[in-house]
């Protein structure tokens, strides 16, 4: 019997949310093992054999350790193209990768714990919450030219798979999110969706109770 994959991940990790998002669409299972970053188990040795980088997600799958949350989106499209995530057309295809490539390089490494740490605590929200605002004002122009009832068009792409886990950091740093009229109504049709119900950090193995109704926390 096949083993089953497995994805090494943190609760609140935005990044890791996009790679769960994508295996429950195209119905992968997949065995979850939590890496806490608070308490740097990122760092471990063998898990650094694996994942040079010390980050998540890292996805155990068909025999190969893949890393970046992007790199194995491709991977899963290429290798199980049964249910698509990206669009046929080619064109569409390119704004697909556009609005990933502005969430996933101009926004999330940003605001991603590694830099929360190197700013003074008091200045994190602020900082976290600017830097997500910024981003989502050029996604939002974006979905103006896009948009259907996902980012590209209506069906689910990889888009939709990385800008719903920034909009949990958009929302735990108040971000005013009355600014984006497209980002929200994607979100709303998202919510419906089995794969990003049970991708939500709240739903994950390691998410501590006493979070859920917490101050923020510089964690993602």
């Amino acid at each position: 019997m096949e083993r089953k994959p497995v994805l090494y991940m943190y609760y609140r990790s935005s990044s890791a949310a996009r790679v769960s998002i994508a295996l429950h669409y195209k119905g992968i299972e997949y065995e979850p093992r939590p890496v806490n970053l608070l308490q740097n188990e990122q760092l471990d040795e063998a898990y650094v054999s694996k994942n040079p980088s010390a980050l998540v997600p890292l996805l155990i799958i068909d025999g190969c350790e893949l890393s970046q949350s992007v790199a194995i989106l491709e991977y899963l499209e290429e290798t199980r193209p049964e249910v698509p995530l990206l669009p046929r057309d080619p064109a569409q295809r390119a704004h697909v990768r556009a609005i990933v490539g502005t969430i996933c390089c101009d926004i999330q490494p940003l605001q991603n714990l590694r830099v929360l740490k190197t700013l003074p605590e008091e200045q994190r929200p602020e900082h976290a919450r600017s830097i997500i605002a910024r981003g989502l004002s050029v996604v939002e122009a974006m979905l103006e030219k896009t948009a259907g009832q996902f980012c590209v068009g209506d069906e689910v792409t990889f888009a939709d798979c990385c800008l719903v886990p920034q909009l949990i950091n958009a929302h735990r740093f108040g971000v005013d999110m009355g600014h984006f009229p497209h980002i929200c109504a994607i979100e709303a049709n998202a919510s419906k969706l089995e794969s990003f119900n049970r991708a939500h950090w709240t739903k994950q193995p390691g998410c501590p109770t006493e979070l859920l109704s917490g101050p923020i926390q510089a964690d993602s």
